[in-house]
């Protein structure tokens, strides 16, 4: 199979990824919980990590708070922030793990819209919404669907200027491109483990600059006579038995990233994504691109539904993605609703023959009439 659905999960990890995690099953038990050895080893890798986050991420170990995954940090910022009838505003790229949570919220929700791949645009459209009634502006990084660059740091500059909190989605750009909450004045910052990052699923990160209102209630291995949660983070935030192999896998993928050239691996990855969007023009393909474009790209030909060429795709091994991405908002600004793209998204894994393969495979599809 040559898989290209790197925007969903990874699928391929450094070697030190499933050593750390088989590992970790084998050895540890549960952290804060014992004084015994295999309590402390866990103890130590899930310190460890915290430490290694904090250090790619800019962050004081303390303030980096172990998810599931990206979804259940952006709830746990929200709910800190957001109350109903709050105006939010967001960008028109959002995920459904911001719009949906929102709505849940009963939030005044206010999408801006832009051309997708102009910064300037999204900025200027940002700075006219972020009215003195705005409660909290959401932002992702990078689109999980066109892969396009926002300006979340010269937006996260207005934020300040204003008193506005700021939530910034990392989940397309953490392990890839620096994420700086600090730099960026972001109040929360969250990211999953299991994608650019090359950790396992069910891994996830919350950066906080302030304080969070609990998601979770229950143990934490301190303070146990209290029956509120601590206001230390990271406790606060991390009740109940860590995932202790998947922490000790994300580690893993942490130091693998600590051990490359960021550049190259940007530059690389962009290179495969031009190989991939020459070939599929060629072929008549309408492509989304444009300058910046960060490990996605969606495409569709004209005529065929999507759902029904990556199936034909998947009938020749090649894994891709249909549809909407959980991002219907993103495919409304687009004006792909409502059949979406198809999608192809590179990782640091991904290989130059591996583009190739998926581009002779097309062209056999494009021969039959079957895309």
């Amino acid at each position: 199979m040559i898989y290209l659905d790197n925007a969903a999960t990874t699928l391929r990890k450094p070697p030190g990824v499933p050593r750390a995690v088989v590992e970790a099953i084998r050895s540890c038990a549960n952290p804060g919980r014992g004084g015994h050895a295999a309590a402390a080893k866990a103890g130590e890798i899930v310190w460890q990590t915290r430490v290694l986050a904090g250090r790619f991420f800019g962050m004081e170990p303390e303030r980096v708070c172990f998810t599931a995954n990206a979804t259940e940090g952006l709830n746990a910022a929200l709910r800190t922030l957001v109350n109903a009838g709050d105006r939010v505003v967001i960008s028109g790229l959002e995920h459904n793990a911001v719009t949906r949570t929102l709505e849940g919220l009963g939030a005044e929700t206010v999408p801006v819209t832009a051309p997708i791949f102009c910064p300037a645009a999204w900025l200027e459209r940002f700075e006219k919404a972020l009215t003195p009634d705005t409660r909290v502006a959401v932002c992702l990084h990078v689109s999980n669907v066109f892969g396009a660059v926002l300006p979340v740091k010269e937006i996260g500059a207005i934020c300040a200027q204003r008193g506005i909190p700021f939530v910034v989605d990392a989940s397309q750009s953490a392990g890839l491109l620096p994420v700086r909450p600090a730099e960026w004045n972001a109040a929360f910052t969250a990211m999953p483990g299991h994608k650019g990052l090359l950790g396992p699923q069910g891994t996830g990160l919350l950066l906080c600059r302030e304080l969070p209102a609990p998601l979770r209630f229950g143990g934490t291995g301190s303070r146990s006579l209290a029956q509120t949660m601590p206001d230390e983070l990271p406790d606060r935030m991390e009740a109940g038995t860590l995932n202790v192999p998947g922490i000790a896998g994300l580690g893993a993928g942490l130091r693998w990233l600590s051990s490359q050239d960021p550049k190259r691996l940007l530059e690389r990855e962009r290179k495969l994504l031009a190989a991939a969007e020459k070939g599929l023009s060629e072929l008549g393909a309408q492509t989304f691109t444009g300058p910046e474009q960060l490990g996605v790209l969606s495409f569709r030909f004209p005529g065929m539904d999507c759902e029904t060429a990556a199936a034909a795709f998947s009938d020749h091994g090649i894994a891709l993605r249909a549809g909407l991405h959980c991002a219907p908002l993103a495919h409304r600004t687009a004006g792909t609703l409502p059949e979406g793209t198809i999608r192809l998204s590179v990782s640091a894994m991904t290989t130059p023959p591996e583009i190739e393969g998926f581009l002779a495979v097309a062209r056999k599809l494009r021969r039959s009439g079957r895309t």
